[in-house]
């Protein structure tokens, strides 16, 4: 009998192989032929997946928030029940900075992405909309831990979740080691700390 495909592990190697890529050539090499090349397989056999590069690339990146959004919850897990405010934000963070090879190839394909949203309307709107998702759950933790008194009720929520994702932006520092991880990973705590005064 013909060997069985595993169809959605077949798209998440294409996946892994745009990663790479990007990671490697930059988003002006993403196209099919050269993702097929570094997956190994025909250029024909990823047409087969994704009929068009737009399929293509909003897959890796869906693909590559899914692999984020596990390793935050990997990091959670075992913070406690239910884990400290300061920590579950700190888990998220620092997953969404390029301090290991998994997070900097994930990290290189979410500002491919978004280099690509702000010339295609359709990728805009799904970017538009995965950022906006991902800003409403930091803000949530950020209002609840002021609600439990863990943050001073004189902070406005809406403006330290954006300055908590202000962090973010020190990706092209790390990536141009203009700062250690090490550094980025100071920051990070140090903003925490401030933020977190209270003894709650």
């Amino acid at each position: 009998m013909p060997k069985q495909v595993d169809h959605r592990e077949r798209r998440e190697t294409i996946a892994r192989a745009l990663w790479r890529t990007v990671e490697q050539r930059g988003i002006a090499h993403a196209s099919v032929r050269e993702v097929a090349r570094e997956a190994g397989i025909s250029h024909g056999a990823v047409q087969h997946y994704f009929t068009t590069r737009e399929e293509m690339l909003v897959f890796a990146m869906d693909f590559a928030s899914e692999q984020t959004s596990r390793r935050v919850t990997e990091s959670i897990t075992g913070l406690g029940d239910p884990p400290h405010p300061r920590d579950m934000l700190r888990a998220m963070l620092t997953q969404m900075l390029p301090l290991h090879p998994d997070a900097r190839a994930t990290s290189r394909m979410s500002a491919a992405y978004v280099l690509e949203a702000l010339h295609n309307a359709s990728i805009h709107t799904r970017a538009h909309d995965g950022l906006a998702h991902g800003r409403d759950l930091i803000e949530q933790i950020v209002r609840q831990a002021v609600t439990d008194g863990h943050i001073s009720p004189d902070h406005d929520p809406a403006t330290e979740t954006n300055l908590l994702l202000a962090l973010t932006g020190l990706t092209p520092l790390i990536e141009l080691s203009v700062i250690t991880p090490q550094q980025a990973l100071t920051a990070v705590d140090q903003h925490l700390s401030r933020l977190f005064t209270t003894k709650a």
